[in-house]
């Protein structure tokens, strides 16, 4: 396993400038996991790391190595694309072994890792069929273990999983995570399903518009999101936002939503750039942005709030129920089977230990 380090990383293409002045320091043996939008530029920054598109600035090094201009093949990396990109004429034995045999490995040790990765990966009683006769996700085992079979340092994943279905997808994401338990190998993987990111990684790195946006664990990217855009991007149902004010006492009130949380002070948190790579703002204006994620909102009989039931999404062993409060929808989360009825008003209360609040003009935490 190798670290890798993105040093004010520069990409360009067809004249557009996609990433700039990037930074970005991926430990040893981390599973790290590249989210965001269709667009964000995460796809790109992985083929640069491959090698695969060249940068216009800055340095990509791997395991303390300067591959900034090195050839793909120089890079000790392997890597899994998004279509399976297997040779339809070849075996499942000859697709994973097929690079090994043109960089002219002995055929004692291509035998070896063949078995040894068809092991890992329940491939073994597949080695001599075609893709043709495989499963989309037996394919993809295939991609992953034509990769693997290289003991490459780094191992890149572009959104590998999203041409499966659902309970392939989660049982390919089951199989990847043990698979980085075992081997311990370094992981860079690119997605924009939040599911996979948040089961999968060490740490997030969540990007809009081809720059970072925060850099944490998943813990720490969902419960303290650094910016709007972060806080709406993670979670389903997202975030609720809801505006309003602080008084001098750091009370909440929200006039469109009927809504006075006097009872409550809050506890502004210092500016903390842990994990971030975006400075908070130390004062807090009058104007607020309280984001209150829809498993804080519970429906109670002694609840302080009111509001109408217009939604219920049944989710198997909770229930999504969306709730006309004032001026503004919001979404709560009730875990046990409960009826509602459209129309029904009900009472609410907000679990204040881990609301955020942000700044509606810089969209930065407060």
């Amino acid at each position: 396993m190798a670290n890798v380090s993105l040093q004010n990383l520069g990409i360009n293409l067809g004249g557009n400038q996609i990433i700039s002045e990037l930074n970005l320091a991926v430990e040893a043996g981390e599973f790290l996991v590249l989210l965001g939008p269709s667009g964000c530029g995460k796809s790109t920054l992985l083929h640069a790391i491959a090698g695969l598109i060249d940068v216009s600035a800055g340095t990509v090094e791997i395991a303390g190595q300067d591959m900034t201009w090195a050839d793909p093949s120089e890079r000790q990396i392997g890597m899994v694309f998004q279509s399976y990109a297997l040779y339809p004429t070849m075996t499942v034995e000859k697709n994973m072994s097929f690079g090994l045999r043109i960089n002219g490995t002995p055929k004692d040790e291509i035998a070896r890792r063949i078995q040894k990765v068809a092991e890992m990966l329940h491939l073994t009683p597949l080695l001599k069929r075609k893709p043709a006769a495989l499963s989309g996700g037996q394919r993809q085992r295939v991609a992953i273990g034509r990769a693997l079979v290289r003991e490459a340092e780094v191992f890149l994943f572009d959104e590998p999983l999203s041409n499966l279905d659902a309970k392939l997808r989660t049982n390919l994401r089951r199989e990847l995570k043990l698979l980085h338990q075992q081997l311990q190998s370094t992981m860079i993987y690119v997605t924009h399903d939040q599911v996979e990111a948040m089961t999968l990684a060490t740490r997030i790195v969540v990007m809009q518009g081809g720059k970072i946006q925060q850099i944490g664990t998943p813990e720490c990217v969902y419960e303290r999101p650094v910016n709007l855009f972060v806080a709406g991007f993670l979670g389903a149902p997202a975030m609720n936002f809801i505006g309003g004010q602080l008084d001098a006492q750091k009370r909440f009130i929200s006039n469109s939503l009927n809504m006075d949380l006097s009872a409550y002070t809050f506890s502004l948190p210092r500016p903390d750039s842990t994990g971030t790579n975006t400075e908070g703002n130390s004062e807090a204006s009058s104007e607020v942005t309280l984001g209150v994620r829809p498993e804080q909102i519970q429906i109670r009989e002694d609840g302080q709030f009111v509001g109408s039931v217009v939604l219920v999404e049944p989710m198997g062993n909770h229930q999504v129920v969306w709730l006309q409060a004032g001026a503004q929808t919001i979404s709560c989360i009730v875990n046990e089977q409960r009826p509602f009825a459209i129309g029904q008003t009900v009472l609410y209360s907000i679990d204040t230990r881990k609301i955020s609040l942000f700044d509606p003009k810089t969209e930065q935490r407060l």
